[in-house]
């Protein structure tokens, strides 16, 4: 177990932050806001790097140093010890970041809680479908 864990101290670390289109530069974004998404989750980004069949390990307890309230990473393994690539179509952090963050909004969990959303927005805007008055109306005192 001790050889792992050192194995894994080794490894590339990603936090959510980094993919997030929400924070700036100066905040811990590490990618285009454009190629970006919105708020990842460790979760997320755990299984997109398992679909780029990527060893990766979640660590639940670790929190972003610059926000401490961004609580988890995902440690992941781009080269093995005798530096061959553990997938030659991901050979840096700036192209693990940008595929990661182009597959977490079709992640499954993701896609589920857009389609409740949209579902509850269109319940909430048919309901409040009535007349709507602007202008405050009446006369002004002086």
């Amino acid at each position: 177990m001790d050889a792992d864990v050192q194995n894994i101290k080794k490894w590339v670390v990603f936090y959510p932050i980094y993919i997030n289109s929400k924070k700036t530069l100066a905040e811990g974004r590490r990618i285009n806001a454009a190629k970006a998404c919105e708020n990842p989750t460790c979760a997320e980004i755990y299984d997109c790097c398992n679909h780029l069949k990527l060893p990766c390990a979640i660590e639940r307890e670790k929190a972003y140093p610059r926000d401490f309230m961004q609580i988890g990473r995902v440690r992941v393994l781009l080269k093995r010890e005798d530096g061959t690539l553990c997938n030659p179509a991901v050979s840096s952090r700036k192209q693990l970041m940008n595929q990661v963050a182009e597959l977490v909004p079709r992640h499954p969990g993701r896609t589920k809680k857009q389609e409740a959303a949209k579902k509850q927005e269109v319940a909430s805007s048919s309901s409040a479908a009535g007349p709507s008055k602007s202008g405050k109306g009446g006369r002004k005192k002086r």
